[in-house]
């Protein structure tokens, strides 16, 4: 099974929106715009069913014409970097030809680092040659991800970031780690300096207590090894290029940037050093990505989607605001 759909390979699962993303039926013998109820590859749509996931057909024709178009397999991911996001990646890349190079389409805040050196590794094994596609934004955990790519495609809307460590708190989600450390010395020192504001601050820094500040600080301590990881991640680099890619990095992915918004555009990647290839707008290859990443973009609000899909997988959610 490669990455181009083959005709007469169905498969059909069901998933619970209690329990991760939606699971969505997978059909890769009728094509997008074909005829309904009429059985191909084995399987029979009803016309209710066909209109139900009609949205799903789509992206994933647009997913083989990409494919077909750049010789390539491509893959979407859309989420936050956990734990969880190993076994849905991995549900993309299952049963792909590795002769051939991987695209991956990446969108996602960040999360945990060290699952997205996870995620590199997996794509480089799953592939001849991992390309990492970015529509929007790829920040912290991402772009480390990105790392671990051959090669980084970008375009006049996307957007790498720094690569700083957050740090998962109760009832908060990710915190960045530098903002954490720096909002606790900030109340500590305020404290010190007038004792009646320590219940203020104690209720401004609910939730974060002194293992949270210190997992904070020793992650930082760990980013310059997790940068490391993930280039060294790319098998075809040698030891010497991965001390090179750091050294040219360090200043201004790691060290340099104040802010976990600032924005890494495709000049800025390429001044960091980061193999980066600058699309232009009206290139073929943007107008492929660009009408794939409006569909999802039509969904839902990009930061509450989880999509992971692919030729042959589907999986996607709009998670509920709480």
């Amino acid at each position: 099974m490669g990455g181009k759909a083959k005709e007469g390979d169905n498969s059909v699962a069901a998933g619970s929106k209690d329990n991760g993303p939606e699971v969505e039926a997978t059909d890769t013998g009728v094509t997008a715009g074909g005829p309904t109820g009429i059985a191909q590859g084995g399987l029979s749509y009803t016309p209710l069913f066909r209109a139900q996931h009609e949205d799903r057909y789509r992206r994933q024709a647009l997913i083989r014409d990409y494919q077909n178009a750049y010789n390539c397999n491509l893959v979407v991911f859309i989420d936050q970097i956990s734990a969880e996001s190993v076994t849905y990646f991995a549900e993309l890349l299952h049963g792909l030809d590795k002769a051939r190079d991987l695209h991956l389409i990446l969108c996602s805040p960040g999360g945990d680092g060290e699952t997205a050196i996870t995620l590199a590794r997996m794509a480089q094994a799953a592939s001849k040659r991992f390309v990492v596609v970015v529509p929007e934004s790829a920040k912290s955990a991402a772009t480390i991800f990105a790392l671990g790519a051959h090669e980084i495609v970008m375009g006049p809307t996307s957007d790498l970031g720094p690569i700083d460590p957050q740090v998962l708190l109760p009832d908060r989600g990710f915190v960045n780690a530098k903002d954490l450390i720096a909002a606790v010395d900030r109340a500590l020192e305020e404290v010190e300096k007038r004792p009646n504001t320590y219940p203020l601050h104690a209720a401004m820094l609910g939730g974060i207590d002194a293992t949270a500040v210190q997992f904070a600080r020793s992650a930082l301590n760990r980013t310059e090894d997790l940068a490391r990881q993930a280039i060294s991640s790319n098998p075809d680099r040698t030891p010497f290029d991965v001390t090179a890619m750091y050294e040219s990095i360090s200043k201004p992915l790691i060290t340099s940037p104040h802010s976990h918004g600032a924005v890494v555009g495709a000049h800025e990647a390429k001044v960091a050093g980061l193999p980066t290839t600058e699309l232009e707008p009206t290139s073929d290859q943007w107008q492929r990505i660009w009408a794939l990443w409006t569909q999802y973009f039509a969904i839902g609000p990009i930061d509450l989607l989880r999509a992971y899909e692919g030729a042959q997988a589907s999986q996607v959610k709009v998670i509920e605001e709480s």
